[in-house]
């Protein structure tokens, strides 16, 4: 019979409501910002959790790379985004969750205006590493205002 003292460890309670974090940029990705879910600090940095939003219309999108991690999931909240998994074209959308096993080539290439996901990572200060990709990538769909 497991008791509770079999599942302590040395993370903390974390409890981050929205209204107490803001998107900001500095994050990966320039064209994106972030909200801290306060998952790292939580986990020492065993896990990231962030929610990334559009912040500017898709131009050379991520490049082909892929990440040093050992877990990766991308759940869409609002709009989609396509990305090439290897040299496969993926559209996600909201409500779409895709598990990024580790080393998979990819690239995110195309997003709406709207996009938001959530993304959870571990570790948090996972590396991401440019590649040569395995063929061209689409061309993007311009945002109308």
């Amino acid at each position: 019979m497991n008791t509770i003292r079999d599942f302590q460890s040395d993370t903390v309670f974390s409890h981050v409501k929205g209204s107490e974090t803001q998107f900001l940029p500095g994050g990966l990705r320039d064209f994106f910002l972030y909200k801290d879910l306060g998952v790292a600090k939580a986990t020492k940095g065993r896990v990231i959790a962030h929610i990334a939003k559009a912040n500017m219309p898709p131009e050379d999108g991520t490049g082909w790379h892929y990440h040093v991690a050992e877990f990766q999931i991308v759940y869409m909240l609002k709009g989609w985004a396509k990305f090439m998994y290897e040299d496969k074209v993926t559209l996600v959308s909201a409500g779409d969750c895709v598990h990024q096993m580790p080393g998979i080539v990819h690239y995110l290439f195309d997003y709406s205006a709207d996009m938001e996901y959530l993304e959870i990572v571990g570790p948090a200060d996972f590396g991401s590493i440019a590649v040569e990709g395995p063929c061209d990538v689409p061309g993007v769909t311009p945002w109308t205002t």
